[in-house]
């Protein structure tokens, strides 16, 4: 890490910032861009989970079925979790494993990025590598997800709508949700 950026400063952060939220809502993106602003490390857990099993979330899907994706997918969360702090962004069914919402609250501060459906079906309508979409209405999938994961989703320690704007945007108000979690948390 260089210098510390005034982000840094302000925040003080020494817990993993960990994203979570449907596919398509930004979390790599913004995550990138947010971790750049807090001079931190980024991670995608995707990638990472691709890099340790040797195979791309898709592959792993067709080839090992979804619990064995899950199962990886906890491995990998726990090892970058209980690791030094970085901007972590999730897959979206990351966070309704048990033990991984245990470890992001022991670890971390979880920023849940929520934006409309309808947007974020448009963006995940644009390309085919999402497992859970294969040959389905990308809005529907999506609303099925919502309903079972925005409870979840809500355990986080900040909400932060990103839908509408640039990515500049989402990054602002992300930074802003957690100078206030961090001053209203300082000293605990």
């Amino acid at each position: 890490m260089n210098c510390a950026s005034p982000d840094s400063a302000i925040l003080n952060m020494n817990r993993t910032i960990v994203l979570v939220g449907l596919m398509g809502v930004g979390k790599s993106t913004v995550g990138r861009r947010l971790a750049s602003r807090l001079n931190l490390p980024f991670a995608d857990g995707d990638n990472e989970i691709e890099a340790a099993a040797g195979m791309t979330v898709s592959e792993i899907f067709s080839t090992r079925g979804e619990d064995e994706f899950r199962a990886g997918e906890a491995r990998v969360m726990k090892r970058l979790l209980e690791g030094p702090p970085v901007v972590l962004a999730t897959g979206g069914g990351a966070m309704m494993n048990p033990e991984t919402r245990a470890l992001m609250k022991d670890h971390s501060v979880s920023v849940w990025m929520r934006a409309d459906l309808d947007v974020i079906a448009e963006r995940v309508a644009r390309r085919d590598t999402r497992p859970l979409l294969r040959n389905r209405d990308p809005l529907a999938v999506l609303k099925d997800l919502a309903e079972k994961r925005y409870p979840i989703y809500a355990e986080a320690d900040l909400t932060v709508d990103v839908g509408v704007g640039s990515h500049g945007v989402a990054v602002e108000a992300m930074l802003q949700a957690l100078r206030q979690y961090a001053k209203d948390n300082a000293g605990q």
